[in-house]
């Protein structure tokens, strides 16, 4: 386990709250001429990303499987272009790569935010468990690709978008792709996933920042309205009597009236809070001497020295409080090399 005397989750006082918005920790920040790759950075949490990065004078690529539906998205945006991406389908990912590196742009943040989250066992051709193979493996070969462009910016940040559900699931080392134990909302699976996603902001971050490339993990919080939600594969939301209103009010996330609760203190957040904490990973100098950390509410989260299960689907007020086995320096580096080895296959 992490040695809790040398970790690096603890907050650095940024000003920022929970409730902040993109627009907010962006005040200031003039971004004209970065370049930044959005992953999935046409929906809900992506595209307010993408709009926040483009206003404050970035240029933003998004990445999707469907550029001109991405498009249209993104219409009336200013400097954003879409790109195709599948992150399940090595291929694309290497197509996207090369169309990057052609242009010969250097690349100042890489934001990892496409994703997926639930739903039954699915696997991708190469036999891979479908949450794993998007979120965290086909970031990985993105991120290994984009290299040489993350090096020419002499200064660039890399941010993988995470969740509090890392604490329902450490990596299964014997197992990453369930052959056996899958449990019916996969949430297992999720949570497997997003710890990939905090182990490996931490070992890109040992392995890059002498380049200039700091790593970190985000938690956005839970935000009703975004289309990332349980069961979302393909672009296509499959019914799920979980998601209906009345689970929804059980788990706080609605009214009686059916409409979002907005509790950011309790991890429940309009869109533009939800996407704050991105940008800030992105772009803030509040973080020039911080890296390889896990972050929520536009800080360092603390750790949760001794975390309790919490059952995510009726929780209304569930903890995302970074926990030791997300931070674990040696499981970080054997993630890294585990994923090195799926990708040769």
């Amino acid at each position: 386990m992490t040695q809790n005397a040398t970790h690096r989750q603890h907050p650095i006082g940024t000003g920022f709250t929970a409730a902040s918005t993109t627009d907010d920790v962006l005040a200031g920040l003039d971004l004209t001429g970065r370049h930044v790759v959005v992953t999935g950075g046409h929906n809900g949490l992506g595209r307010e990303t993408t709009r926040a990065l483009a206003a404050a004078g970035a240029t933003v690529v998004v990445g999707s499987r469907d550029p001109e539906r991405a498009a249209a998205r993104l219409a009336g945006i200013e400097r954003v272009e879409t790109s195709r991406l599948d992150l399940v389908d090595p291929d694309s990912v290497d197509a996207f790569v090369a169309r990057y590196l052609a242009s010969g742009r250097p690349l100042h943040a890489l934001i990892n935010n496409a994703g997926l989250m639930g739903g039954p066992l699915v696997r991708d051709a190469r036999g891979y468990e479908s949450q794993f193979a998007t979120n965290h493996l086909g970031h990985f070969q993105l991120t290994l690709g984009l290299l040489p462009a993350l090096r020419a910016a002499d200064g660039a940040r890399v941010v993988n978008l995470t969740s509090g559900g890392h604490r329902a699931s450490d990596i299964r080392w014997d197992d990453p792709h369930f052959a056996t134990g899958y449990d019916e909302l996969g949430m297992l699976g999720y949570g497997q996933s997003k710890t990939a996603n905090v182990l490996f902001a931490v070992e890109l971050d040992r392995r890059w920042a002498a380049d200039g490339i700091r790593g970190y993990a985000v938690h956005p919080g839970i935000v009703v309205t975004t289309e990332l939600g349980p069961f979302v594969a393909a672009g296509q939301q499959r019914p799920s009597q979980w998601l209906d209103d009345e689970a929804l009010r059980a788990m706080g996330l609605v009214d009686d009236a059916g409409r979002p609760v907005i509790d950011p203190e309790h991890e429940k957040k309009t869109v533009q809070q939800g996407a704050s904490t991105s940008v800030f990973a992105a772009t803030s100098p509040l973080l020039a001497d911080v890296g390889g950390v896990y972050l929520k509410d536009n800080d360092v989260s603390p750790l949760d020295e001794d975390p309790q299960q919490q059952d995510f689907t009726t929780e209304q007020n569930p903890s995302a409080t970074v926990v030791p086995h997300a931070i674990d320096p040696v499981s970080a580096r054997r993630l890294w090399e585990l994923s090195e080895r799926l990708l040769e296959r």
